[in-house]
């Protein structure tokens, strides 16, 4: 699929693309047959600050396309507008392992324009470097909230991670809405540990092995992966492999 490039940011992504709330105001559009199991359409969440049918229409727009260019770390974050209460519906393939996965017209992911292949010894190789760009949790605590409305989420607060689609480990943006979503945990789950941060641990070693001579996951490539279907992106990382 094709990648808007780093040179745009959330603003210009957003800009001019109020045309298709039409589209998206009796909820999101077919889901793609790629990632299709079965939906599960929540109920709508209260209204909460920070929604946003704008953003609703420019999420349907994105995933057009997957995984978008976001603006990159900030020196000062601020809470983004998320789409609106009730428009995004989660994939869910296996609720009681907790396999997920966001609507990809909500939630299509985002990229860091700060990390690329040439510069992973300096960005998410680098110890320390994902804590330094992560957002405080005085914004994300109130974009969840937000978010968790736009997908009608009820579920258990405490185990709901407020998850980066492509994680921060591997180039997400730190703060696009069209990154974050409630991720739903396994019904086991006593906190916001889920079976997607193994993915997302094993996905860091496979990218960054391209510093040590190891076969390795292009960034690019992982990131699609993960942000497609993260349910099944590990076992197709192993055919992506490049010596």
């Amino acid at each position: 699929m094709a990648r808007v490039t780093g040179k745009a940011t959330a603003r210009t992504i957003w800009a001019g693309l109020t045309v298709l709330l039409a589209l998206t105001a009796t909820g999101c559009a077919s889901l793609s047959s790629a990632i299709s199991s079965s939906t599960a359409s929540a109920g709508n969440g209260p209204a909460s600050t920070g929604s946003s049918s704008a953003a609703t229409s420019t999420a349907a727009a994105a995933s057009a396309n997957g995984p978008v260019a976001g603006p990159g770390p900030q020196s000062t974050y601020h809470v983004q507008p998320q789409p609106a209460p009730g428009t995004c519906h989660y994939v869910v393939t296996n609720a009681s392992a907790g396999d997920y996965l966001p609507d990809p017209h909500c939630t299509p992911g985002a990229t860091n324009p700060k990390v690329t292949q040439g510069d992973l010894a300096s960005t998410i190789c680098k110890t320390g470097y994902t804590a330094s760009i992560r957002p405080p949790a005085s914004i994300t605590g109130r974009e969840k909230t937000a978010s968790e409305a736009a997908y009608g989420f009820h579920g258990k607060a405490s185990t709901t991670e407020y998850d980066h689609l492509i994680s921060l480990e591997i180039g997400g943006d730190p703060n696009s809405a069209l990154n974050l979503w409630p991720e739903p945990n396994k019904s086991s789950a006593t906190g916001t540990t889920n079976p997607k941060d193994k993915v997302e641990n094993a996905f860091r070693t496979l990218v960054c092995n391209a510093l040590h001579g190891k076969p390795y996951l292009p960034l690019a490539k992982a990131q699609y992966l993960i942000a497609t279907n993260w349910t099944t992106a590990l076992a197709t990382a192993q055919t992506e492999l490049v010596s």
